[in-house]
C-alpha cells in the first residue's frame, strides 16, 4: 500500500515538474518568438531605411554632377566672355591707334596741301607733282646705288693698280669699321669663307685676323670677293687653331 502511494505521489510530482518545465519552454520560445519578430522588423526597417538612404545618395550625387557640370560651363562662359573683352578692348586700343594715325595723316595732308596752294599749283596738279617729285627721289637713289658701285669699282682698282706698282711690300688698307664672321671653313684646302664682301669694303688681297671669344685663331688672306662674301686662305704660320662657323673676322691692316 505503502509503495502505491508513493508510485503516485512520484508520479504526481513528476507530472507537476513537467508541467512547470512545459510552461517555462512555453514562456521562452514565446520570448524568442517576440525576439525573432522584433529583429525581423528591425531588420525590415534597416533594409528599407538603407533603400532609402542609397536612393538620396544617388540623387544628390546625380544633382552634384549636375552643379558641377554647370559650374565648369559656367566657368567656361565666364573665361570665354573675359577673353572676349580683351579681344574687343585690344581691337578698341588698335581701332583708336588707327584713328589717331589717320587724323595725324589728314592734319599731314591738309598741311600739304596749303604749302601747295601757298606755293601757287592748283589742286589738280598737285597728284601729277607729287608723282614727279617720287620718280625724281628714286632716280637719285639709283644714281647714289650707281655711284656707290662706282666707288667701289675705283677703290678695287685702286688697289690694284697700287699692288702692282709697290710690289710685295704694298699693305692693301680695308675699312677700319670692318666687321665679319666665317660663314664656312674647309679644312683640306685651308680657307674661309666669311659673309663680308664688295658692299662692305672688302678687296682683294686684304688681310683679315680671325679671333673667338678675344683670342686670336689665324690670319687670312682674301683671293675671292663677292657682293656680300668672300674667300680668304689662312696664312701659313698664323694658323693657331681651326677657324669655326661663327669665329669674328676684322682688318689686319685698317685703313686710317
Amino acid at each position: 500500500m505503502l509503495i502505491r502511494i508513493s508510485l503516485i505521489i512520484a508520479l504526481v510530482a513528476g507530472l507537476a515538474t513537467a508541467g512547470i518545465n512545459l510552461f517555462q519552454v512555453r514562456a521562452k520560445f514565446e520570448t524568442l518568438k517576440t525576439d525573432r519578430n522584433n529583429e525581423r522588423s528591425l531588420k525590415e526597417q534597416a533594409q528599407t531605411e538603407l533603400a532609402t538612404t542609397r536612393q538620396q545618395l544617388n540623387q544628390t550625387t546625380a544633382q552634384l554632377k549636375k552643379a558641377e557640370e554647370e559650374l565648369t560651363t559656367a566657368r567656361k562662359e565666364r573665361d570665354e566672355a573675359v577673353a572676349t573683352a580683351e579681344t574687343q578692348s585690344r581691337r578698341a586700343a588698335q581701332l583708336d591707334e588707327e584713328l589717331k594715325k589717320t587724323r595725324a595723316t589728314l592734319e599731314d595732308a591738309r598741311a600739304e596741301l596749303a604749302r601747295w596752294n601757298a606755293a601757287g599749283v592748283p589742286v589738280e596738279q598737285v597728284a601729277e607733282v607729287v608723282r614727279l617729285n617720287r620718280r625724281l627721289l628714286e632716280q637719285v637713289d639709283v644714281q647714289k646705288q650707281e655711284i656707290e658701285a662706282l666707288i667701289r669699282a675705283n677703290a678695287r682698282l685702286t688697289n690694284e693698280l697700287a699692288r702692282v706698282l709697290g710690289g710685295s711690300e704694298y699693305v692693301v688698307r680695308l675699312p677700319a669699321h670692318l666687321r665679319g664672321k666665317v660663314i664656312a671653313y674647309d679644312p683640306k684646302w685651308d680657307f674661309i669663307v666669311v659673309n663680308v664682301g664688295e658692299e662692305q669694303g672688302v678687296l682683294e688681297h686684304g688681310e683679315l685676323l680671325i679671333s673667338r671669344n678675344g683670342q686670336l685663331v689665324g690670319k687670312a688672306v682674301v683671293r675671292t670677293v663677292e657682293k656680300n662674301r668672300a674667300v680668304a686662305n689662312l696664312v701659313p704660320g698664323w694658323k693657331l687653331g681651326e677657324p669655326v662657323e661663327g669665329d669674328e673676322v676684322i682688318p689686319a691692316h685698317p685703313a686710317s
